[in-house]
């Protein structure tokens, strides 16, 4: 049986030509954390929809978040509520930075606690939605291993990334 992965896209979701996107067409066993609200997120609502995720899953899957949806899985992991094989973090938000997005706010304070599996977290140099500094901080108070992608901007459509090689080796590495 080939493990599962869930893709937990972040705020909007990741559209069309978007790398998570991309990697569920490519991927039998991958599939999307659907929220409940990609507009209006909300903690409650997208934390309980990955615990529903990850009890469906046979085996312990490997989590993809990106953006907001490596804090839904940080937060999630407060209280985990089945096991892990490991988290891939690409492009976290920094849902507690001034001047943020105020839809991101209801997620923070982003938590500091050890992360009770595997994981890596992939940021970017020049991302406007995490300092590399912060994420660096993040990656020390997670006990998580952090990887320099350079200046990738926000890792997505928009920063002009569809396919991400590098995170595919990254996803190999963790299985």
């Amino acid at each position: 049986m080939t493990r599962p992965v869930l893709v937990i896209p972040g705020y909007q979701g990741s559209g069309p030509g978007h790398w998570q996107t991309l990697w569920e067409a490519a991927l039998p066993e991958a599939s999307r954390v659907v929220m409940p609200d990609w507009e209006h997120p909300e903690p409650v609502g997208w934390i309980a929809a990955l615990a529903a995720a990850v009890a469906a899953c046979a085996e312990a899957p490997i989590l993809v978040g990106h953006s907001l949806g490596c804090i839904t899985i940080v937060r999630w992991a407060l209280h985990p509520t089945a096991p892990i094989h490991g988290a891939l973090l690409a492009a976290p938000a920094d849902v507690d930075r001034p001047g943020g997005l105020d839809a991101l706010r209801p997620f923070g304070p982003i938590p500091q606690h050890k992360l009770p599996f595997p994981t890596i977290l992939a940021a970017s140099a020049n991302d406007v939605f995490m300092t590399h500094d912060r994420a660096v901080a993040l990656a020390e108070a997670w006990g998580v291993r952090r990887v320099d992608l350079g200046e990738v901007g926000h890792l997505n459509v928009a920063s002009g990334h569809g396919p991400w090689s590098r995170g595919e080796e990254l996803l190999a590495e963790l299985r």
